[in-house]
């Protein structure tokens, strides 16, 4: 990778600051001030301990008190485990990477951190549909709910949620899909020491069937239709057809 020299404003020739000082191929290096670096670390650090203590205390309370213990609950539960890791695993070395504009937990442990990220934020988002799901049975089919989300069912669903953004997770990050392609380009105008910049894209989860999820609970008709299925006869209010994860059902 070529270093490029800067001119400062007193026309003075100011080599960049690199990642590593000996590497030909080092990443380059935007130091923040002082100031910056403690306020940012402030931040992300405050930002992560609220994710952890937010959805721990989630975890704890769906898991201590019985009556909590229902498919919808169960969900929330899930979508809070996927937080809670997002949290403490995932903020704090993207915290690093942001502050520093370095990664020097090397190679391996970016793939692992970018393959977290992807199956977490996708494992939450999975998460968030099965909820809508479980909600539009409520409301809408309010007879058969109990017949179609049962604790089985909802395992289920949790089961294939983690396992499918797991596998688009970390197959797409270790077996480089991400790259297909355009690996010559990356690995020459991309790639650095220091630099953990794994193209992907957390959109990603919007190409996975939703009929993978939702299939054992739908009718045949509904599977067909093209539709978009709304409340028959349903007077409800639309701003309380969905159950905010934040409140737990009794």
């Amino acid at each position: 990778m070529d270093v490029q020299v800067n001119i400062s404003q007193n026309g003075i020739w100011e080599k960049p600051v690199l990642c590593y000082k000996f590497s030909n191929r080092s990443c380059q290096k935007f130091v923040y001030p002082l100031e910056t670096r403690i306020l940012l670390y402030i931040l992300f650090s405050v930002s992560s301990i609220v994710t952890i203590i937010g959805n721990l205390l989630v975890i704890i309370t769906v898991i201590h008190f019985k009556q909590l213990h229902t498919p919808t609950n169960y969900l929330i539960l899930s979508l809070a485990v996927a937080d809670l890791l997002v949290g403490g695993v995932v903020m704090p070395p993207s915290m690093l990477r942001s502050i520093e504009t370095c990664w020097y937990l090397g190679d391996l442990f970016c793939k692992i951190h970018s393959g977290l990220d992807v199956t977490l934020c996708t494992t939450s988002i999975l998460n968030l549909c099965t909820i809508s799901l479980d909600r539009y049975y409520a409301i809408c089919h309010p007879f058969q709910y109990h017949s179609k989300i049962t604790s089985l069912a909802t395992l289920v669903m949790i089961i294939i949620c983690w396992t499918v953004s797991a596998a688009l997770g970390f197959g797409m990050i270790f077996l480089e899909l991400n790259i297909l392609g355009i690996e010559d380009f990356y690995y020459e105008n991309v790639q650095c020491d220091g630099g953990c910049l794994i193209l992907h894209s957390r959109e990603a989860a919007t190409v996975i069937p939703p009929v993978l999820i939702f299939a054992p609970l739908m009718d045949p008709y509904e599977l067909n239709s093209n539709k978009v299925y709304l409340c028959e006869n349903c007077t409800v209010n639309a701003g309380i057809s969905f159950l905010s994860t934040n409140t737990l059902s009794m």
